[in-house]
């Protein structure tokens, strides 16, 4: 029996919705995989909203450094994905995110990213000041 999208994702702290789009679709008539780099930003990007408040409230700007997608099965259009997200690692200058993917109550994807904050005008690593550390830290998994 499989488990609700919720249930799924109940180890994530932070949740983001987006819909397949037909053109998300190949040849194979599944989601392609690029788009699931997409689907992961979407959580990415609400993760830090969630932690920092509105993009031009935020101390320096976020760069993707490295992201790793694990693929566990097909997606289909018409639907919505959930994406769970979660800060598994504080660096100096960077985060690290694990996320998981679930569409039709089934996990179909996990991602882990590192993001690095830069100043916005010399593009360099930015130190995450102690305010974004502990709204970070609020969004480490549950129970942990």
């Amino acid at each position: 029996m499989s488990e609700s999208n919720a249930d799924t994702l109940a180890h994530f702290p932070t949740h983001a919705t987006d819909i397949l789009r037909y053109g998300d679709t190949d040849r194979q008539g599944h989601v392609n995989n690029a788009v699931y780099a997409t689907f992961f930003e979407t959580g990415r990007v609400a993760l830090l909203a969630d932690a920092l408040g509105p993009g031009d409230a935020w101390p320096g700007e976020f760069v993707l450094a490295q992201i790793t997608i694990e693929y566990l099965r097909e997606v289909h259009w018409p639907g919505t994905v959930t994406i769970g997200s979660r800060v598994q690692r504080l660096g100096t200058t960077s985060l690290t995110v694990d996320q998981e993917l679930a569409s039709g109550g089934e996990v179909c994807a996990r991602a882990r990213s590192v993001m690095v904050q830069i100043d916005a005008h010399t593009r360099r690593p930015l130190p995450l000041d102690e305010g974004a550390r502990g709204a970070f830290a609020r969004f480490t998994a549950a129970g942990e």
